[in-house]
This record gives C-alpha cells, sequence and structure tokens, in this order.
C-alpha cells in the first residue's frame, strides 16, 4: 500500500519562512508528476504546483515568487519551500501524487501564519 505522508507545519510569523516535505512509501515502482495543494477555512483545496519526475516545476501564476517545489528521487520525497509567509498563506498543505500510475493524497500537514 502507498501512502504520503506530509511534514514540517506547523505556527509561523509572518515573515517567516518553511519548508514542507511530502514522503512516499510503501510498494513503489514508478513516482510520476508530484504536487502541493492547499486549502484555506471556508475554500475549495487549490493547486500550488507540480514537479515532473525530471524536476521540470510548474507554478499556477498567483503562487510564483514565493513558492518553491523540489524532489528528492532517491528518498521518495518532495519539498515546499514558502518563504515571506503571510497570514493568509494558513491553509491545510497537501501532496497529491502519481505513484504506479494511481494518484494518491497525504493526510495534509497545517500551517498557520500570525501577523
Amino acid at each position: 500500500q502507498v501512502q504520503l505522508v506530509e511534514s514540517g507545519g506547523g505556527l509561523v510569523q509572518a515573515g517567516g519562512s518553511l519548508r514542507l516535505s511530502c514522503a512516499a512509501s510503501g510498494s513503489i515502482f514508478n513516482i510520476g508528476v508530484m504536487g502541493w495543494y492547499r486549502q484555506a477555512p471556508g475554500k475549495q483545496r487549490e493547486l500550488i504546483g507540480t514537479i515532473t519526475s525530471g524536476s521540470i516545476t510548474k507554478y499556477v501564476d498567483s503562487m510564483k515568487g514565493r513558492f518553491t517545489i523540489s524532489r528528492d528521487n532517491a528518498k521518495k520525497t518532495m519539498y515546499l519551500q514558502v518563504n515571506s509567509l503571510k497570514p493568509e498563506d494558513t491553509a491545510v498543505y497537501y501532496c497529491r501524487a502519481s505513484v504506479n500510475g494511481d494518484s494518491h493524497w497525504g493526510q495534509g500537514t497545517q500551517v498557520t501564519v500570525s501577523s
């Protein structure tokens, strides 16, 4: 069974930075495109960006600049670096990955930004 586990969330002051991780485990033969999403209270889940197995990244226009996605294929882990955090970045951050041809979601990690 494949699992995606996010970590690295927490409470941070506005202006600070965080690095989130998404680690894949289980019976894995192939990890394709991976992506980061977030869902703020009362809002729909939104895409931040994606990264291919060859580390080609794409970001939603509104997320360009402060968000950086990377991955370490040997560790089966994807990262999200977020800088200059704002209170409106408060959300549950989720990772999604194509593993063995199927789409999988992590359980999410809470990020809370205080002003």
